[in-house]
């Protein structure tokens, strides 16, 4: 590299005020360089692979497999709240109802279902907020035992405690898909919800209001309430998640330089285009610092000035199209690519002649 800079730069004509030193300088930023844009492009393409990976790993010239682990995760929120999985566990709690009253406060009145204790006040200091009610247990008949109205009572017995299939002899069967049971079910669990049930309840504020107001022994009791406390996006209840403390963005993605051993011939040319460029900049800084050098009867002047135009003018240049280059290498663009490639060649191959006339094209 030393040789090619100094005799790029004159050095046979008129000595090159640039050491070894320097020049090797230049040489390990224009390979650091030519490292970050590479990884630029690998950050932007593989970034959503290895978000919450362990930043130990070293990831430099290495193509890891493709996830869909940023999606997932991006879902769990709509998971939680469809109550479905997530990241995040339920709280069973109660209200002890009490004959006249109708309203209860959910911060107050809540209780948890194992210790009967405030399941607010029993909230870690700093993470409480809002409570979502997210279900109250009413109980009411199973749907499927309204299948066949003509059941007995024993065989409905039978279908509500043990889950045995409620039936008689007189019975017919069908041979039906299975989701016409399932529409069914939904069908007849809605029309139990809105025609036959006068339990109901609204939220007001912190208030739960339900309705109607308890008044007899039946009445009177425990109401079950399902909720979910203050979700903390760095700490999920419901499991222990690593992932909060891997990657995170493109600030720890764990990528070093690249070994210049493992660098092909075309980023070898970029780099010693580009250590010419950085040592041209050196060494007209070094020029810059006299104007001029005065000689017998006259003044010999330098082009300190030229030189650090000329060299960041040529490092600008390799930057550009290095950098539209790898613009064409991210995976999105090379998906777009294989898939015009793809097109065209349906398109060529719609010209090829049917072998003896035998094939017939369709399209």
């Amino acid at each position: 590299m030393v040789p090619f800079v100094k005799r790029k730069l004159g050095d046979d004509v008129l000595s090159v005020e640039l050491t070894k030193k320097e020049i090797w300088a230049c040489f390990e930023e224009a390979v650091c360089e030519y490292s970050r844009l590479i990884h630029e492009t690998k950050i932007m393409s593989e970034i959503t692979n290895v978000l919450g990976g362990s930043t130990t790993e070293d990831y430099t010239n290495k193509y890891q497999k493709q996830t869909l682990e940023f999606l997932l995760r991006k879902a769990e929120p709509y998971a939680t709240e469809a109550y479905v999985g997530g990241s995040y566990n339920y709280t069973l709690g109660y209200f002890d109802l009490v004959g006249g009253k109708q309203d209860y406060d959910i911060y107050t009145d809540l209780k948890d279902f194992v210790s009967g204790t405030s399941i607010y006040g029993n909230l870690p200091s700093g993470s409480k907020g809002k409570l979502k009610v997210v279900e109250l247990f009413h109980m009411e008949p199973l749907a499927a035992q309204h299948f066949l109205l003509n059941a007995s009572n024993i065989t409905n017995f039978l279908a509500t405690n043990f889950n045995y299939e409620s039936y008689v002899n007189s019975s017919i069967f069908y041979v039906l898909p299975i989701f016409e049971d399932v529409l069914r079910r939904g069908m007849l669990e809605s029309a139990f919800r809105v025609r036959r049930s006068h339990y109901s309840y609204e939220i007001m504020g912190s208030k739960l209001r339900i309705y109607p107001i308890p008044i007899t022994d039946l009445q009177i009791g425990k109401l079950f309430c399902r909720v979910l406390p203050p979700q903390s996006p760095l700490n999920p209840t419901a499991y222990g998640d690593d992932s909060i403390n891997g990657i995170s963005g493109p600030q720890n993605f764990p990528l070093g330089n690249l070994p210049f051993s493992t660098i092909n011939q075309p980023g070898r040319q970029w780099i010693r285009q580009y250590t010419l460029a950085l040592s041209k900049e050196l060494l007209g800084l070094i020029r810059s610092k006299f104007q001029s050098i005065p000689i017998p009867n006259a003044d010999l002047s330098l082009n300190g000035g030229d030189l650090v135009s000329q060299g960041r003018e040529d490092k600008d240049k390799l930057q550009t199209q290095m950098k539209e280059f790898l613009a064409n290498l991210t995976h999105s663009k090379m998906l777009e690519a294989d898939a015009l490639a793809a097109e065209n060649l349906n398109k060529q191959l719609k010209f090829i002649p049917m072998p003896l006339g035998k094939a017939i094209s369709i399209g």
